[in-house]
């Protein structure tokens, strides 16, 4: 194999060309070819001779696969991901599919950080991730339910304000309403709620609401759901959406 390839593992960011990083659209500009789910590579600009390698959103160890195969033959190869490419996305499935091929240990490979869809949604909503907080996927496409049901009741025990990612699908249908139900059992009606859908893009749409409140069912994969823990409290705008902040100081402990 050539030893002249590269792989740059991309974050797009949410949405919008502005929060996209200047290294990440460098590397862009740069590869020789795009590898990602479909969608995403819509979302980077037009290069000349710039060849496109599309994909659906299952098949991540097949689009890294193609990329180390790519870049043993020499090319430049841009992974994108939408947000953050280590969080619930390419990162981890280009590192295990190099991982899987001693063959393709010798390739450059950069991950290339970019805003995750849980920081932006934070910086449309005050403060929500003020203090502790963690992110779990309610997908269980790669992982069984039961183990999503445990980390959320830990997420509660634990009191940690919680970002959940890949909500609901058409072949998922039912699993937000599942993790809500397992949340009403366990923390407070009174806790902020917020969905964040498509923060950053023309059909953005922020709603705050309780966990006692909340309408799971206008959730679906482009929505962030943000659930606060005891501390997290909303704060009213006037002609504005509610903040929810999660203060630096909680539990009684210091900042």
């Amino acid at each position: 194999m050539s030893g002249a390839g590269e792989i740059l593992v991309v974050g797009l960011g949410p949405g919008p060309e502005f929060w996209r990083t200047p290294e990440a659209s460098a590397a862009l500009e740069r590869a020789t070819d795009l590898v990602g789910y479909q969608p995403y590579l819509a979302r980077c600009p037009e290069r000349p001779g710039q060849m496109r390698h599309g994909s659906d959103n299952r098949v991540e160890l097949e689009r890294a696969r193609l990329a180390i195969d790519l870049a043993s033959a020499g090319r430049v190869v841009a992974v994108v991901s939408g947000g953050d490419p280590g969080v619930f996305a390419m990162a981890a499935a280009v590192v295990e599919a190099v991982e899987a091929d001693a063959a393709a240990r010798h390739l450059s490979v950069t991950v290339m950080p970019g805003v995750s869809a849980m920081q932006a949604a934070a910086a449309r909503l005050g403060a929500p991730l003020g203090h502790d907080f963690c992110a779990i996927s309610l997908s269980d496409n790669l992982k069984p339910w039961t183990l999503v049901e445990r980390r959320l009741r830990a997420a509660a025990a634990g009191d940690f304000v919680v970002a959940l990612y890949n909500p609901a699908s058409k072949a998922r249908p039912t699993r937000i309403f599942d993790a809500f139900d397992l949340l009403r059992n366990v923390k407070a009606g009174s806790t902020p709620v917020a969905f964040a859908r498509a923060v950053g893009r023309p059909d953005e749409r922020i709603v705050v609401t309780t966990l006692a409140e909340a309408d799971p069912s206008i959730v679906d994969m482009a929505t962030l759901v943000i659930i606060g823990s005891s501390e997290s409290r909303l704060i009213d705008r006037p002609g504005g959406t509610p903040w929810i902040l999660s203060p630096r100081q909680a539990g009684g402990g210091a900042a």
